[in-house]
């Protein structure tokens, strides 16, 4: 049901982290967290361009235009527009960085953000750090900017990912080897009833994770040189093979999003490991769900309006 792993451009990435397809480019993005950058792979040319940022860039997001990203850095999240370079101003700051950053983060189909943080291990060279603790929290960035916490005392967050028919959220903790599933209210937003989904799997540690619309995850496993797809109701359903040990994030894309783009990481990666860092595809007969979006543009434009309104209102009397 699934091809060999291909490696489609070696750019042997320390950590490489945040996949998400780009429908409209007809590519996918993709981070370097420990250098700091932000590639981009276009299957039609076989091309890779990357861009320079200043500090840790964890993950990425779509957002409700085409020509802007939401970039999860350790620190901060920005909105930046790859065709110019604009890079906006922070909407959302971390309080506990530089001890605390950002890692793993995905939009819901409500539109708001979902991060979750860990104890920093990246140094501000990008060298690698320690790892440990229990400093991480799982937060949701609404598109007016709220933010809310739902989980505290997490090692190191990764996955976070929803059922098709958006009734389930996944979570996980790497340290805990631990992906959580809860109950998800599509109407609010919220979160409830944990439970563990893959717990104590023997291959490495759980990275991130995406769901097909079969509603099976696919869970990267970091030291575990696979990705294992689980049932929805836990039973592990197979286990891909990766020429790799370190495994880190995937996504769906191509236009029948029935490729599967893997990231991978150098660190800490056996001197065989060649193309560790690589990105890699996988054909599948699996069909992935559309990337979600955070709509954070469609709010700004509510508040701006609502900003006039209220002006001309004042005017008038």
């Amino acid at each position: 049901m699934t091809s060999e792993a291909v490696c489609v451009a070696s750019t042997g990435d320390v950590c490489g982290e945040g996949a998400v397809w780009h429908a409209a480019d007809a590519a996918v993005y993709w981070t370097d967290i420990n250098r700091f950058l932000i590639h981009r792979f276009t299957p039609a040319d076989q091309c890779v361009r990357t861009w320079f940022f200043d500090e840790p860039v964890t993950a990425l997001a779509l957002t409700d235009r085409d020509d802007a990203l939401a970039v999860i850095l350790g620190s901060q999240v920005i909105l930046w527009e790859p065709r110019s370079d604009k890079r906006s101003s922070p909407i959302y700051r971390l309080d506990r960085w530089p001890k605390v950053r950002l890692n793993d983060a995905r939009a819901d189909a409500r539109g708001s953000l979902w991060m979750g943080s860990m104890r920093n291990n990246v140094n501000a060279d990008g060298s690698a750090g320690a790892a440990g603790g229990r400093d991480g929290v799982l937060y949701r960035l609404d598109p007016d900017t709220t933010v809310t916490e739902w989980c505290r005392d997490i090692g190191i967050s990764n996955t976070l990912a929803w059922s098709p028919d958006r009734q389930r959220f996944y979570f996980a903790d790497t340290l805990e080897n631990t992906v959580w599933a809860y109950d998800y209210d599509p109407a609010n937003g919220s979160i409830t009833n944990r439970r563990p989904f893959l717990q104590g799997f023997p291959r490495g540690l759980p990275d991130g994770s995406c769901v097909d619309a079969e509603g099976y995850l696919w869970n990267c496993r970091f030291f575990g040189g696979c990705i294992v797809r689980v049932a929805p109701d836990g039973g592990i359903e197979r286990v891909v093979e990766m020429p790799v040990q370190n495994v880190t994030t995937c996504t769906f894309g191509g236009p029948d999003r029935k490729t599967l783009y893997i990231t991978t990481a150098s660190v800490e990666a056996p001197p065989n490991d060649r193309l560790a860092g690589g990105l890699f595809a996988i054909r599948t007969r699996t069909e992935g769900q559309p990337e979600n979006r955070f709509c954070i543009f469609a709010a700004r434009g509510s508040m701006l309006a609502s900003r006039k309104f209220k002006s001309a209102t004042d005017e008038a009397r």
